[in-house]
């Protein structure tokens, strides 16, 4: 299958491994993967401090970038970004655009999906030979359980990694307090929301804490570090394209 990688602002900035270890996965489960040179911003911060006007050329330009018929499918490791594809680019089209645009924004967005349900629902694949022996518990974000209802996909691939231990995170489909400029417009707030996700965290005693989107592990993750807990953040993408050592594996 031929797919189209989304690498995401954050994934390009400042989590690039999430975006790597998502075409190193892909690539060894025997997919060709592409990545598009000019891809942008899907939009969803414009959209959603209501500027929407401002979204238009992103819409265009992933219709532009990720509508090609070549592509089989277009993946993100972001709910969050493959949420606004789905969901915003769509009504930006039909305010904003032109017929013929919003028939591009359709094309691009049917064949545009997050990590967990390219491989589970397309791919049809859970264990993906994954090896990560660590203590792990995982926080379904908002977009991706609310928008997306990706359910236990997520759940279902770390399950079938080798020697893993997954604890179960209390509460864990509470937000967790970022929301993108909720957390500075609503600081207080989502302090609040952030000492409880960390509370839970803490309680699972885990070395490091899951989630499928990169925004929510760097809020977390910076709480988290103010408290020196020790607890690391790592993408689901990152678990699954871990891999025992060569020197260790099984005769």
């Amino acid at each position: 299958m031929r797919i189209a990688l989304f690498a995401t602002c954050l994934g390009d900035t400042l989590f690039p491994d999430a975006a790597k270890s998502t075409a190193l996965l892909l690539t060894r489960l025997g997919h060709d993967v592409v990545f598009p040179p000019g891809q942008t911003c899907c939009g969803q911060m414009h959209v959603n401090t209501g500027y929407q006007p401002d979204a238009l050329p992103l819409v265009e330009n992933y219709a532009d970038e990720f509508g090609d018929a070549s592509y089989d499918v277009v993946v993100a490791p972001s709910g969050s970004c493959v949420g606004s594809i789905r969901h915003q680019h769509e009504i930006v089209a039909d305010r904003y655009g032109t017929t013929a645009l919003r028939e591009r924004v359709q094309t691009a967005a049917a064949k545009t999906y997050e990590l967990s349900e390219l491989l589970v629902d397309v791919l049809g694949v859970t264990d993906v030979g994954a090896w990560f022996p660590h203590r792990v518990t995982y926080h379904p974000t908002c977009h991706s359980l609310r928008m997306l209802r990706v359910g236990d996909k997520p759940l279902q691939l770390l399950r079938a990694v080798r020697d893993i231990d997954l604890v179960e995170l209390h509460d864990a489909d509470s937000c967790c307090g970022f929301g993108g400029t909720f957390a500075i417009k609503n600081a207080e707030t989502s302090t609040a929301m952030l000492a409880d996700k960390i509370r839970n965290v803490a309680d699972t005693e885990a070395e490091s804490l899951c989630a499928s989107d990169s925004s929510c592990l760097m809020h977390i993750g910076g709480g988290m570090s103010r408290l020196q807990m020790g607890t690391r953040t790592v993408h689901l993408a990152e678990i699954l394209v871990s891999t025992e050592p060569a020197e260790v594996a099984p005769r």
